[in-house]
């Protein structure tokens, strides 16, 4: 089964599915008008609360609980392992697909708040399944959509993400024999006790709501991103005599048709844009339309205001974090030449460039992958639990709940040779009605654009 799993991932993600998503980029940014342009100010609305009670969170704890779901270790191994794979140049692709992924995202969250409803208990329901279902007048896709999100949630939001945590762990304790037998099987105690200790922690949060898990996150979220870029600027000026070397190397590769240096920095253009554009995608989840359920939940007069608010979580998330990631790689390769003919993991660039901020640089970097695996969990909940109430109702809430908790609870002890490759054949199913939505509602989004995009205070009074 995982081996047909594979072929199927080979299949869904390569060269089509990368330009199948950019080309969708390209083209939200044309019927948008550029609307990146305005990222400023979708940042500086993010910090207002807007007036009356259209929405059950404010845009800043909308955003920080989309930035929880796409903060992931990924942020940080996975430039590491675009890097390694396609040469410095693949900081540039990661980088732009960004840039262009910001347009999209903007047009799903718009189309989110658009048609979102309210449920019996007076909080709002959005996101993909709803504009399937309300913009294009098909339940059926919105039904696909929904179930394949809450499984996706279930594995790459819960599963992965806490045997993630649990990895990080054992690894930071080292060479450590502490496996007990349970049931006939070895079992890492290690292991065991951050299952119990990450199943309390996330019980606490979830089932307190959309409410609870948006204010954890607002506090969390801040906090985790600038002890991590915290770490990086410190290492960027230990870096400082190689930085604009560095830059200069990223985008030399990035556009060079012949390698252009030895080893891991090596690549060329076509391997640089193809492990960059990928992690860019995976990255921020632009195009999966999975962070636009957060944003119907959120207070706005308008789909246009929150569309600007949500697209500066792919800006954060991508244009920045990702960039500053690239660049203490490449540099810190550049002052470690021995890494460049290392089959390095990413996770052992990451290591190399942190053990040199004295003492601190590795419980930072620890510190930077539990936290962010942690909030991705709490983020991806509230995700799952939305399409899972959208397939089965109200009542299938609590037990997704209990599902999740599960989840987090037994990831930590288990193998995971098969989970992340349904994650990625889930997240790449999820792509294609998301994105065939956004392209026959292209005019709607380019039409609310022009209305409010100026007035970000204006009322949308049409009914939702």
């Amino acid at each position: 089964m995982n081996s047909i799993i594979q072929t199927i991932n080979g299949y869904l993600w390569g060269f089509p599915m990368i330009a199948f998503l950019f080309c969708t980029h390209l083209y939200m940014t044309f019927k948008t008008g550029f609307i990146q342009r305005k990222v400023v100010k979708g940042i500086v609305l993010s910090t207002k609360k807007p007036q009356g009670d259209t929405g059950d969170i404010s845009p800043f704890e909308t955003l920080a609980t989309t930035l929880a779901s796409t903060l992931g270790t990924g942020n940080i191994v996975g430039v590491s392992t675009a890097v390694t794979l396609g040469g410095a140049g693949a900081v540039f692709w990661c980088w732009i697909t960004g840039v262009f992924g910001m347009a999209t995202q903007y047009a799903e969250c718009l189309l989110s708040v658009r048609y979102r409803v309210k449920n019996s208990k007076g909080e709002f329901c959005g996101g993909a399944m709803y504009v399937l279902e309300r913009g294009l007048k098909s339940r059926k896709l919105g039904i696909a959509y929904a179930t394949l999100a809450a499984v996706c949630g279930l594995l790459t939001g819960a599963s992965i993400q806490a045997n993630s945590i649990g990895g990080i762990i054992r690894e930071s304790l080292g060479d450590v024999k502490d496996n007990i037998r349970i049931a006939g099987a070895d079992i890492s105690l290690t292991g065991l006790v951050t299952g119990v200790i990450l199943a309390a922690l996330t019980a606490l949060v979830i089932f307190g709501g959309v409410k609870k898990i948006s204010q954890v996150c607002s506090l969390f979220v801040p906090f985790m991103a600038v002890a991590y870029m915290g770490g990086c600027l410190v290492i960027m000026c230990i870096n400082r005599s190689v930085l604009i070397d560095s830059l200069r190397l990223i985008m030399v590769s990035a556009f060079s048709f012949r390698s252009v240096a030895a080893g891991a920095l090596g690549g060329t253009m076509l391997v640089a844009c193809r492990y960059g554009v990928a992690r860019g995608l995976f990255s921020n989840e632009a195009g999966v339309g999975t962070s636009s359920v957060v944003s119907a939940n959120a207070v706005t007069p308008n789909p246009v205001r929150q569309g600007l608010v949500s697209m500066t979580a792919t800006f954060w998330d991508t244009v920045v974090m990702c960039l500053v990631t690239g660049v203490v790689i490449v540099s810190t390769m550049l002052t470690d030449r021995g890494l460049q003919t290392e089959s390095a993991e990413g996770g052992f660039l990451c290591y190399r460039a942190f053990q040199q901020i004295p003492f601190a640089g590795g419980g930072i970097l620890i510190f930077s992958m539990v936290t962010f695996a942690f909030s991705t969990i709490l983020g991806w909940c509230f995700t799952g639990e939305k399409c899972c109430e959208y397939v089965f109702g109200e009542r299938g809430v609590p037990v997704y709940r209990f599902l999740w908790v599960m989840a987090v609870l037994v990831s930590p002890v288990v193998a995971f040779d098969m989970v992340w490759n349904l994650a990625d054949l889930c997240n790449a199913l999820l792509a294609i009605p998301n994105v065939y939505s956004l392209v026959m509602l292209s005019s709607q989004v380019k039409d609310l654009t022009l209305r409010f995009a100026d007035d970000t205070e204006g009322v949308f009074e049409e009914a939702a």
